[in-house]
């Protein structure tokens, strides 16, 4: 007797695909050629209209979750910070004058940190089988790509979530393609950096960083997300550019919302912070 053949479960990916090919393969007609004769899963034109905004923002939302679930990603280490900090050795190209490019050279250091951050972060996540502690960044370059280039330091993958902006973002090339996400909307690209984030470093930055660090922060006081470590690099940028005593000091925060980060120098010194945080060996 043969053996039964078992029924292959239906994949409706194959005949969306079928579809699209088909429609293309007909005569070339007025009709054909109008656009409301496109499919609409394939009109660019019309998925891009006001109307369907919220279509949009749902797929952005779940394009990078599903492929980020079916990797078997489940946690990550955010590294957020400035993308005009640029590689020790290297000029500062968004120096716009000679204070801030003196400025930015001294910043480099930062650059190393992260690197080293990144490193240290991806050596606990290859022994989860790349599945936790999976460093995410902006996928553009300064700190960013100090945090991607760290993980292929050690042999690892890292997370990219680009968005459209007129400058200063493109993917570095130090970010796993498969893992390189590109974002019209900033609130859902928020959303993918501290769905799954274990622990947050904020490295020096400027209206970026700062708008990330904050909604971190608001985040874990009201409750809507879990406490985590959060760490601000750099105790003499962070000194100088923000105040958070003063916040406590006037009642506007909790006396007690100062203690929802810790400021540290070095990248071993943020790592043990969440190393102890998770027990880590």
């Amino acid at each position: 007797m043969s053996a039964k053949k078992t029924k292959q479960p239906r994949n409706p990916l194959k005949r969306s695909h079928k579809d699209r090919e088909e429609a293309k393969v007909v005569p070339d007609t007025p009709q054909t050629r109008s656009p409301a004769y496109r499919l609409a899963f394939d009109d660019p034109d019309f998925l891009c209209r006001p109307e369907t905004r919220p279509v949009r923002l749902q797929l952005e939302l779940l394009k990078p979750e599903m492929m980020l679930e079916e990797a078997g990603i489940v946690s990550t280490t955010v590294l957020f910070g400035g993308a005009r900090i640029a590689e020790p050795g290297k000029d500062p190209w968004a120096a716009k004058n000679e204070v801030q490019r003196e400025s930015l050279i001294k910043s480099s250091k930062y650059y190393t940190e992260a690197r080293k951050f990144a490193q240290l972060s991806s050596e606990a996540s290859k022994k989860t089988g790349f599945t936790e502690y999976v460093v995410v960044t902006g996928g553009g370059p300064g700190v960013m790509e100090a945090g991607s280039r760290g993980t292929l330091d050690v042999g690892a993958p890292n997370i990219g979530l680009n968005i459209v902006l007129p400058h200063e973002q493109a993917p570095n090339e130090y970010v796993t393609p498969e893992y390189s996400f590109n974002f019209h909307y900033f609130a859902i690209r928020k959303m993918h950096f501290l769905m799954r984030a274990s622990s947050v470093a904020v490295f020096p930055g400027g209206f970026g960083t700062l708008d990330e660090f904050f909604e971190t922060l608001t985040l874990i006081q009201t409750g809507r997300m879990e406490r985590i470590p959060v760490l601000l690099f750099g105790k003499d940028f962070w000194g100088r550019v923000i105040n958070l005593e003063a916040l406590a000091e006037e009642g506007t925060i909790s006396p007690d919302d100062i203690n929802l980060f810790t400021i540290v120098d070095t990248a071993e010194e943020g790592w043990k912070i969440v190393s102890d945080f998770y027990g880590l060996s």
